[in-house]
C-alpha cells in the first residue's frame, strides 16, 4: 500500500488559556493551571466545583452573530477552533469554482449539544413551554461542529463525528490521519470540542465520585495526576483543531509545516465499563508503534491521559512499563490535564496539539502540582518542571470509558 507523509499544517485551540497556541505551551511550561471554582446558582442546588471555562471566548466576535445563533457552544468552540487552524495553515476560507472534493472533516465530542438539550428540557418542564424553537435538532446533533465546519469551508469529502468518551477526538485525529496517508483525502480539518457545563451533566459526573473537590483557594490545584493524594479530574471546556496535509501537497503550496503524524492505534479493553485496563491499553501502544513504524526506543515523550484518578494513573504507567520495559524509567511522561483539564471528547486533540508543540519547540510541559508521587505511578520520568531536550518522536494517549483506547504517534520535523 502506497502510505503517504502526512504533514500538520494548522493548530487552532479556543483554550482557558485564549486562542495563540504559542501562548498556550507557554503557560503549560510554566506550570500556569487554567482551574478556578465554579460556582452557580442552579436549582435546586447550586453547582460548587472546580472547573476549567473558556471566559474570553464571544462566539458573535469569533465567527458573527448569525452563525453563533446557528451553534450550540461545543459547535461554537469547534468552528473557532478550526478557522483558527485553517487560517494557520495559510489556506483561503472561499475559493470559486474548486470544490474541494478530496478535503473533509473528522471530529470529535463527547456530550454534542447537551446544553441545547438542556435548556429544552428546561422549557418545557420547568416553563411549561408546549413548543421548542425550530433549531433545537440542529443544535443538538453530535455532528453540528463537522457539518459547520464542512459548510463554512466548503469541505466537499469525507465529514463525520466521532463520540467515543474521552478518546473521541484522538480517534477522530486517527481516523482523519489514515484518510490522508491513504490518498483519500488530501486535507483534513480534524479536533473536537465540547462543553460539560450542562447542569445534568456535571451532576452525573459528580455522582460517579471521580470529580477532584476544590474551593476558591484551592482549585488552582485541585487536579493531580500521578500524585500521592490526588482526588480526581476537572471537567472543562474547550476547542482545539488540527489541519492534516499530506506532505507533497502541503511542501508544493508552501505551508509551513508544525509536525508531522505518523501513527495511531486504538483497541478495546473488552473488560468494564469504567475500570481500565492495562492490556487493552498496552495494544493500543503497541499497534501505535507499529503503524508508524518505530520502536519503543525512538520515543522521548508521552502526553499522558492522567486524569488524576485513583484508579486510571497507576494503570497507565503500568502499560508504558510494559510496552517500555527496560527503557520506561528514561521515558519522559506529563499530563497537561493538571493545568487545562479534562475537555472530555476535546481532551485528545488539545493534547496532541500540546504534544505537536512539545516536539516543535524541543521542550516538555510539566504535570503540575506533583510533589509527592503515588508510589504505584512510579516507574517512568515524570516532568514535574518545564525542561529543554532533545525530542525526536512523542506519543499521545487517550483512554476512555467503555474501554475504548487510542494514541496518535507524533514526529519531529526539521525547522
Amino acid at each position: 500500500m502506497n502510505r503517504r507523509r502526512v504533514a500538520i499544517t494548522g493548530l487552532g485551540l479556543v483554550s482557558p488559556y485564549g486562542g495563540d497556541p504559542a501562548d498556550f505551551f507557554q503557560r503549560l511550561c510554566a506550570g500556569e493551571s487554567a482551574v478556578r471554582h465554579l460556582l452557580t446558582d442552579d436549582a435546586p442546588r447550586p453547582l460548587s466545583m472546580p472547573f476549567v471555562s473558556c471566559p474570553d471566548f464571544d462566539p458573535d466576535t469569533a465567527l458573527g452573530k448569525p452563525l453563533a445563533s446557528m451553534m450550540d457552544r461545543f459547535a461554537q468552540l469547534g468552528m473557532a477552533a478550526a478557522f483558527a487552524a485553517w487560517d494557520d495553515a495559510g489556506l483561503a476560507r472561499h475559493e470559486e469554482g474548486n470544490t474541494r472534493d478530496r478535503w473533509g472533516c473528522a471530529w470529535g465530542t463527547a456530550l454534542g449539544g447537551t446544553l441545547a438539550y438542556e435548556k429544552g428540557y428546561r422549557e418545557l418542564w420547568q416553563k411549561g413551554r408546549e413548543r421548542l424553537s425550530p433549531l433545537a435538532v440542529v443544535l443538538g446533533m453530535n455532528n453540528a461542529a463537522n457539518a459547520h465546519i464542512s459548510i463554512q469551508l466548503g469541505l466537499g469529502g469525507v465529514s463525520m463525528s466521532h463520540t467515543v468518551a474521552c478518546a473521541s477526538s484522538s480517534i477522530a485525529i486517527g481516523e482523519a490521519f489514515r484518510r490522508v496517508r491513504s490518498g483519500e483525502a488530501t486535507i483534513m480539518v480534524t479536533g473536537g470540542s465540547d462543553v460539560p457545563q450542562a447542569y445534568g451533566v456535571a451532576r452525573a459526573w459528580e455522582a460517579l465520585r471521580v470529580l477532584a473537590p476544590g474551593d476558591a483557594d484551592s482549585a488552582p490545584r485541585a487536579c493531580r495526576p500521578f500524585s500521592a493524594d490526588r482526588r480526581g479530574l476537572v471537567l472543562g471546556e474547550g476547542g482545539a483543531a488540527l489541519i492534516l496535509e499530506d506532505w507533497d501537497h502541503a511542501v508544493a503550496r508552501g505551508a509551513h509545516i508544525h509536525g508531522e503524524i505518523v501513527g495511531y492505534g486504538s483497541s478495546c479493553d473488552h473488560s468494564h465499563l469504567v475500570k481500565p485496563d492495562a492490556a487493552g491499553q498496552v495494544r493500543a501502544l503497541r499497534d501505535t508503534l507499529d503503524d508508524a513504524g518505530l520502536d519503543s526506543s525512538d520515543i522521548d515523550y508521552v502526553n499522558a491521559h492522567g486524569t488524576a484518578t485513583a484508579e486510571g494513573d497507576p494503570v497507565e504507567i503500568a502499560a508504558l512499563k510494559t510496552v517500555f520495559g527496560d527503557a520506561a524509567g528514561r521515558l519522559a511522561v506529563s499530563a497537561t490535564k493538571s493545568m487545562h483539564g479534562h475537555l472530555l471528547g476535546a481532551a485528545g486533540a488539545i493534547e496532541a496539539i500540546a504534544t505537536v508543540l512539545a516536539l516543535r519547540e524541543q521542550h516538555l510541559p510539566p504535570t503540575a502540582h506533583l510533589t509527592e508521587l503515588d508510589p504505584a505511578c512510579a516507574g517512568v520520568d515524570h516532568v514535574t518542571v518545564a525542561r529543554q531536550q532533545p525530542l525526536r518522536a512523542a506519543l499521545s494517549n487517550s483512554f476512555a470509558f467503555g474501554g475504548s483506547n487510542a494514541v496518535l504517534a507524533f514526529r519531529a520535523v526539521a525547522s
